[in-house]
């Protein structure tokens, strides 16, 4: 995508939010932009970085360990979006921020154990 599309949708998207946020009497800081970056490549990540953009999702574990040793110097938060097959817990708990859809007690339980001390507590969403 053109460097100046991506910013002129980025720029939309943000201004929908903006009100939405007040419409529900809210503020644009209560909402969490999530760019899904899955099958796109680093250099769009960058670009979207750029434009302004702060967190990033994927859904392939494989990939998305790729994309945050690739971008480990930018100041991204990484989110794991879907179900999550327990053989890969170890890989989300050292790479990513947050995981969404945690569906059982006992990949919560290994992701807590399997998350290096040195980093901040995995963010969960059930």
């Amino acid at each position: 995508m053109k460097q100046s599309l991506l910013h002129e949708n980025i720029s939309r998207v943000r201004s929908r939010l903006a009100n939405a946020a007040r419409n529900a009497n809210r503020t644009d800081s209560d909402i969490r932009l999530i760019a899904v970056s899955k099958t796109k490549p680093v250099d769009a990540i960058r670009e979207a970085f750029r434009a302004g953009i702060r967190d990033f999702g994927e859904n392939y574990v494989s990939e998305g360990v790729e994309k945050c040793q690739q971008c480990r110097s930018l100041d991204i938060t990484w989110h794991f979006l879907g179900p999550l097959q327990s053989n890969k817990t170890r890989l989300v708990a050292e790479h990513f921020d947050w995981i969404h859809s945690v569906d059982r007690l006992k990949t919560l339980t290994r992701l807590n154990a399997q998350r290096p001390s040195d980093k901040a507590p995995l963010k969960v969403c059930l």
